[in-house]
Order: structure tokens, then C-alpha cells, then sequence
């Protein structure tokens, strides 16, 4: 698995933070889109986590790595033939964490509606992912690539925040965001 990391500009290189601190930055690991890619890219990303001082936030950890879980394999399940390669982002910027993952696959999937999908067996670990995302206080999202895939991607404050709308001011995105009208503008997911 390739790993890249960089910090933004005006910051150290991505290195472990000072004591009680959490380091920001961005930080991309690519992976072929099998199986086998689905608890290496967990693993990455919690020793990464760990490394930044992320740890220690309650269920912070433990959450964000079942959203990496889900959201790569569906990467690889549904989108492998269009996309022989994925790719995971971590961000973490002022309060929160983002983690994205992006494939080439064009298909924008949704979760699940359980008043709607009893019947269907797939699709569940999408309304997963959404429901930590909105209990944690953060957002959960699909944006499309420049390049025609997506990028899936959800965002939870390092701390427990009320359920509710993302606060405005959290993370900053490399990119203005994008917002339905009358919605907050939360967290974006940066692009490369």
C-alpha cells in the first residue's frame, strides 16, 4: 500500500504531534481494489491516527475505522471494474477528522432507507457509516471526481458533539464548498 502524506503549507512535515496535541494535515494511501486492501488500509489509517494523536477521543478511533472498513469495501466490491485502484484520504484539520474514499467508478451510491428497504440485504454499511457520522455531530457525503468517479467521505469532530448540523468553521477545504440551499456549509473533503 503507497502512502503519502503532507501537511499544509506553513506546517511541519507530518510528523507525530506534541504531547496532547493532534497534528494536522492530509494524508492519501492508495491500494489495489481487493479484498485484501480492506484491513490494510484499516490498519493504515489507525496507526496513522495514533501517530497524530487522534487517539484518546472517546470512539473517535473505533468509528472511523468501521467508516474506512465500509466505505473501501464497497470501493472494492462495486467499483473495482472501473476502478483498479482506490484511494483513502485522512484529513485532519481544526476540531475535525475527515476520511474520503475515492474510486473512478462514476455511480454516486446512497444508503439505505429502513422504512423503505426492509427487503433489500445490501447497502446497509452506507446507512452505517451516515448514522456515526450524524450521532458523532459530523457529516457523511458523495462528491464526484474531477476525473468522472467519486469520492466517499465522512467527517466526525475529534470531540463528541451533540447530534445535529456540522458547525460551520470546522474543517477547511482546499476547494469552496458546495451546499444545497438554506444547509450548513460543513466539512469538505479536500481534493489532490
Amino acid at each position: 500500500m503507497e502512502i503519502v502524506g503532507r501537511a499544509e503549507q506553513g506546517h511541519a512535515p507530518p510528523r507525530g504531534p506534541a504531547v496532547g496535541a493532534v497534528g494536522e494535515g492530509v494524508w492519501r494511501f492508495t491500494a489495489p481494489a481487493l479484498e485484501t486492501s480492506v484491513p490494510q488500509a484499516r490498519h493504515a489509517v489507525r496507526d496513522l491516527l495514533i501517530h497524530q494523536g487522534v487517539s484518546g477521543h472517546g470512539d473517535l478511533v473505533p468509528n472511523l475505522l468501521l467508516i474506512v472498513s465500509e466505505l473501501v469495501t464497497n470501493a472494492v466490491r462495486h467499483a473495482a471494474l472501473l476502478s483498479p485502484q482506490i484511494a483513502v484520504e485522512v484529513s485532519i484539520r481544526r476540531g475535525w477528522v475527515r476520511v474520503a474514499v475515492e474510486d473512478n467508478h462514476p455511480y454516486r451510491p446512497r444508503p439505505l432507507e429502513l422504512e423503505t428497504d426492509q427487503d433489500r440485504t445490501g447497502g446497509r454499511g452506507l446507512l452505517l457509516v451516515r448514522a456515526i457520522a450524524e450521532e458523532s455531530g459530523g457529516r457523511y457525503d458523495v462528491d464526484h471526481t474531477a476525473s468522472g468517479g467519486k469520492a466517499v467521505w465522512a467527517t466526525l469532530p475529534l470531540t463528541q458533539a451533540a447530534p445535529g448540523p456540522t458547525p460551520g468553521g470546522g474543517l477547511t477545504s482546499l476547494r469552496p464548498p458546495r451546499s444545497a440551499p438554506g444547509s450548513p456549509a460543513g466539512p469538505r473533503p479536500a481534493r489532490s
